[in-house]
């Protein structure tokens, strides 16, 4: 079990002076820093301490205890328990993926403990088992699909879609089938973790398909670009921000080039907070920030924001101040839903290469003000 003790490094680095909150705020932030999934993971950990550097002193009696749950849920629910008996953190945030999140979250707001989701918005945590102390920055995992199935139901007629058996990847292709009411080629569950796509690739030649739909996160999309564009198979790719994210674009190389995809933000938004964001990120870490970096900045500012209002320890105050979202989103405007879930712009991205970089540039909207199809199932009304 990998620990990294964040606070100190942030204390350094922004020469904190103390004494803005009326009580000092501790957060575990549980991620994946191993194996085929740490990209995403390193890029949520990174975009959350710099929102908090960037605060500067008004995030000075902020701890952050920061641990790898190498992907695995029984691990990541070991770590859940020591931060809250042991490390007696106040907010637990940092899970990318989903399993991991229905595997943690659940146990840790019934201990009276606020969990802030950088990433995983499984739709029972939207709906049914939605929480006042579960408060998603990102997204419900169905948002950027379901851009891309009003986008491909604008541009294509018979879609083949793809994507891992988990519930992230049924969540995917359940709300890319809410928007898009053409043909379906095909439809394909895959193994979680599978980095050999062979078989689903002649699936997709012999299926007679006009476009090809995917969400396959971190290594397996990797695998699946690669071995596609090899294939020689020419049937448009489109997919969620997810597969074509800064943080996998280098490993997939020119195979991602005018590949469409969906997200809340791209680098070329163009608001101040975006700015300063993009800016600081490439110059502390040397790179272009992914949107795992962005959602998790705006989950470390929103921390930030609600503790200078109310003490997380008079949680009634606190959850007000959480839910007023009033801090400078990198995504321009935001609102939480009554579900705790994000109201917000999606946009169609389009890869493409500057120099010798491949991003994302931002060519339409496919929703304004959009959200998730499971509040109403959310006791929270």
């Amino acid at each position: 079990m990998r620990k990294l003790i964040a606070a100190s490094a942030i204390a350094l680095a922004t020469g904190m002076s103390g004494g803005a909150f009326a009580e000092p705020v501790k957060v575990g932030l549980i991620t994946t820093l191993s194996g085929g999934g740490a990209g995403l993971g390193i890029d949520a950990r990174d975009g959350f301490l710099l929102a908090l550097k960037n605060a500067g002193d008004a995030a000075a009696e902020i701890e952050v205890v920061t641990e790898d749950d190498g992907q695995k849920p029984e691990l990541a629910v070991q770590i859940a328990d020591k931060m809250v008996q042991s490390d007696q953190v106040d907010i637990l945030t940092g899970i990318i993926w989903s399993n991991l999140a229905m595997a943690v979250v659940p146990g840790a707001v019934a201990q009276g403990k606020f969990y802030i989701s950088v990433n995983a918005g499984p739709s029972a945590l939207a709906g049914a088992q939605c929480h006042e102390n579960y408060f998603n920055v990102a997204y419900q995992n169905d948002n950027f699909h379901e851009a891309m199935g009003q986008y491909a139901n604008e541009t294509y007629k018979k879609t083949f879609i793809l994507a891992p058996n988990y519930p992230a990847g049924t969540d995917s292709l359940t709300g890319f089938k809410r928007y898009y009411k053409n043909e379906l080629a095909g439809e394909v569950y895959t193994q979680v973790g599978q980095t050999d796509y062979a078989a689903e690739i002649a699936q997709i030649r012999a299926s007679g398909a006009d476009s090809v739909f995917i969400f396959l996160p971190g290594g397996m999309g990797i695998a699946f670009v690669k071995q596609y564009a090899q294939s020689g198979v020419d049937i448009p790719l489109i997919g969620p921000g997810f597969s074509f994210s800064q943080d996998v674009l280098p490993a997939i190389g020119d195979a991602a080039l005018g590949v469409r995809n969906s997200a809340s933000w791209a680098k070329d938004l163009d608001n101040d907070a975006s700015k300063k964001f993009v800016e600081t990120f490439q110059a502390e870490y040397g790179r272009l920030p992914s949107i795992y970096a962005a959602q998790a900045y705006d989950t470390g500012s929103l921390i930030v924001a609600a503790a200078a209002k109310a003490s997380v320890k008079d949680a009634d105050a606190f959850r007000a101040a959480l839910k007023e979202a009033d801090f400078d989103s990198v995504r321009g405007k935001f609102s939480f839903n009554t579900n705790n879930h994000p109201i917000q712009d999606i946009y169609v991205r389009e890869v493409v290469k500057e120099g010798d970089v491949l991003t994302n540039k931002i060519i339409g909207t496919a929703f304004t003000d959009h959200k998730d199809a499971y509040a109403e199932q959310c006791a929270l009304n």
